[in-house]
């Protein structure tokens, strides 16, 4: 199995700061080699972090965000602006009014939990229109007919799960691009999700695995070791278009 590269950094500011200077880089290379740019990007303890760096000088001119395309791995069935969407931190900090990134609302695109909410369709009408929306408006498709982001940024769960993919899934098994998950019951929040198929990281250009955290350094060690994804889905990420950026404490029991 390949690894993917491995950078232990002192600290979670460093990581952050780290993941936003490969966040710019990659998204301005898109868009100078392509004319444009897609990422998948995450919430969770990491996400204002990143956005914070990116949001300033010099990385907020690094990229020309009128040709990136803004799109998300996963995120919570809840409200719009709840702490716990995936989405809010993006909203409040990357787009922070004065002081965030003036982002065209035309690039970005979040699952549509708000109009499944209101719809009475529930996680998987919202799935199933988030999906309709990556066939129309998503990254062109790649030998494998998936469609293939520039980035895909990802958290690591404290079970070892990645987007709202867990061990044991259903999703594995799944045909589609994106699935509804049932609320879990082992990890907070306990909410419904929607969740894009591990296979997307597989065909994306490149992957940015970002966590910290003493909590996370046993998860780390065995996913490293190599096994089945389904166990611990964070293994999908063992390739070569992958990068694990993670802090000391997280990264202490991962022998490279």
């Amino acid at each position: 199995m390949t690894q993917p590269a491995l950078a232990i950094l002192p600290t979670a500011a460093d990581v952050s700061a780290a993941a936003a200077q490969s966040i710019a880089d990659t998204l301005a290379a898109a868009v100078r080699e392509r004319g444009v740019a897609h990422w998948c990007t995450t919430g969770g303890s990491s996400a204002p972090g990143i956005y914070r760096a990116l949001r300033a000088a010099p990385l907020r001119d690094a990229v020309d965000w009128s040709r990136v395309h803004t799109w998300w791995g996963d995120d919570r069935f809840v409200p719009a602006g709840d702490p716990a969407s995936n989405v809010t931190p993006f909203d409040d900090v990357l787009r922070e009014p004065g002081v965030g990134l003036a982002i065209p609302e035309a690039n970005v695109h979040p699952v549509p939990v708000a109009e499944a909410m209101a719809g009475g369709s529930g996680p998987e009408g919202a799935a199933a229109a988030y999906e309709a929306q990556l066939r129309a408006s998503g990254p062109s498709s790649g030998a494998t007919d998936l469609p293939v982001f520039d980035l895909v940024i990802l958290g690591v769960g404290p079970d070892g799960h990645i987007l709202s993919v867990f061990p044991g899934s259903f999703v594995f098994d799944q045909p589609g691009w994106v699935a509804a998950v049932p609320a879990p019951t082992h990890v907070e929040p306990h909410v419904p999700r929607v969740t894009m198929h591990p296979s997307l990281v597989i065909a994306a250009r490149s992957v940015l695995v970002v966590t910290a955290g003493a909590a996370k350094a046993e998860v780390l060690e065995q996913a490293w070791a190599g096994g089945d994804p389904r166990d611990l889905p964070l293994r999908t990420t063992l390739s070569a278009n992958a990068t694990w950026l993670v802090d000391e404490a997280a990264g202490r029991l991962i022998r490279p």
